[in-house]
């Protein structure tokens, strides 16, 4: 029998789904909460979630890749109660089968959750996919999982694909390991930097060239297109491919041939096709900027990979794996790191992303010589003070406010009515909590006295989450 599992605070919504379960013959779970309803998905098989977007302890989108976190995840549907386009793109991209605006038709409803039922099932009945080989690929975050589930659905494709994310988060290494688990694994993965060669080098590096068709092309050579053969042709940087030869590479793609520089005649090239790019392609090509044309062909799966600042679950397993590829590499005793280390590390923002981690394990690990612990003082100076100054700046005390005029610090004139000036006493009042307590629950009640459901109700008053 099907299982769903609705995550919402409004009990009259999980009441009619309650109810609707029971047309339907499948079982129900309810949950108030994030925290109720994760906990349910660990120890339950759900085939659907229908998950609310605003909820007391946080907000549904943002947990959407642990709620499809496990082998075998449960469809999701987002229910909202304001119709936002935005959220709706951010559900969609995320995985989710549906985004249904409350109070959604009950006919609307029942068709959407029958056929995400039916999905699961099928899905369920074609069997376990095979384990996804990820060398070098290190993290557990939802965010890196859900990158993951989509490098395996794109191993399974053989269109192109578009990795798309900041300098320095793994764009290569992604492409990298679709290629290793796509049926193309045995053939060559061919990575060309479009950013480092000139219009006519690109030209002559794609396509190859023939002896003479330019001064000192001395020698026949096949271009990288021709080297892919049978394999991955990877264009790394594609975003900064001149227009010129975006228009010729957008018929290779299309037909598989092409003809090399000085060459009278085409040639064939079967390569399955990946592009890496930092840069935002819509916006370019909005500009003319980037042909619109070769972009659609592009961006027929895309994997958008999320910078560190936003995974910071897989700070330290990062760091820790390449520490020790690190001690491997230069001959050392394995190092451990200290808990100074570790914190200053969760701390500090990652502009650089994975990349500058790497560079500040490979300084620190110099810095600490023989020792064998790496501490907070082995640390490249300008990521300590860095971390010193946003720690200074957090607990920097306030501006005391200038006291009103008047009596009881109240000027005449600008009152408003007591309701209104309770509510925004109130919500001041949240703001310095959440500001002094972090995100410890226990801690905000122990110093607000109050209960965890009347926080949980001040906080939807204010439209505050955690």
């Amino acid at each position: 029998m099907s299982t769903i599992l609705v995550i919402d605070d409004d009990p009259e919504i999980r009441g009619t789904f309650q109810s609707l379960s029971r047309r339907m013959r499948f079982d129900f779970l309810g949950a108030g909460t994030l925290a109720e309803g994760l906990a349910l998905l660990r120890t339950s098989q759900v085939d659907v979630v229908l998950l609310d977007i605003r909820l007391p302890d946080g907000n549904g989108l943002e947990a959407l890749p642990a709620v499809r976190r496990g082998d075998n995840p449960p469809e999701v549907i987002i229910l909202t109660g304001l119709g936002d386009p935005d959220g709706a793109e951010v559900a969609i991209s995320g995985g989710a089968w549906d985004y249904l605006v409350k109070p959604a038709p009950i006919k609307q409803t029942m068709l959407s959750l029958t056929r995400a039922l039916k999905y699961h099932k099928e899905k369920e009945q074609a069997g376990a996919t095979v384990a996804l080989r990820r060398e070098g690929v290190v993290g557990s975050s939802p965010r890196m999982e859900a990158c993951l589930d989509q490098v395996a659905q794109a191993s399974r494709l053989t269109g192109p694909v578009l990795v798309t994310g900041e300098t320095g988060t793994g764009k290569e290494l992604m492409a990298r390991t679709v290629h290793a688990n796509s049926m193309r694994s045995s053939g060559e993965f061919v990575a060309v930097d479009c950013a480092s060669l000139t219009e006519t080098l690109l030209e002559s590096t794609l396509f190859g060239h023939r002896k003479g068709s330019f001064t000192g092309a001395d020698q026949d050579r096949p271009g990288l297109v021709k080297l892919a053969d049978g394999g991955t042709l990877f264009l790394d940087e594609v975003g900064e491919m001149p227009m010129t030869i975006q228009k010729a590479f957008l018929r290779v793609l299309q037909e598989k041939r092409f003809r090399p520089v000085g060459a009278s005649v085409e040639i064939q090239s079967d390569f399955r096709l990946i592009a890496a790019t930092n840069r935002d392609l819509e916006e370019m090509a909005a500009r003319g900027e980037f042909r619109q044309d070769l972009l659609f062909r592009l961006k027929t799966f895309v994997i958008a990979l999320p910078p560190l600042r936003e995974r910071r679950e897989d700070i330290k397993s990062l760091a820790a794996s390449h520490l020790t590829d690190l001690c491997e590499r230069y001959g050392l005793p394995t190092k451990g790191m200290g808990t100074d280390f570790s914190d200053m590390l969760m701390a500090y923002s990652w502009p650089g992303n994975v990349r500058e981690l790497f560079g500040v394990m490979e300084r620190s690990l110099a810095s600490a010589g023989n020792e064998p612990t790496l501490y907070a003082k082995h640390l490249p100076v300008e990521v300590r003070l860095h971390v010193m100054k946003a720690n200074m700046e957090r607990v920097r005390p306030a501006e005391p406010a200038a006291p009103l005029p008047g009596p009881v610090g109240l000027c005449a004139g600008m009152l408003t009515t007591l309701k209104a000036f309770k509510e925004a006493k109130e919500r001041e009042y949240l703001d310095a909590l959440l500001f002094q307590c972090g995100k410890d629950l226990q801690a905000m009640l122990d110093t607000s006295g109050l209960s965890r459901s009347h926080f949980y109700a001040l906080l939807k008053k204010h439209n505050m989450t955690l």
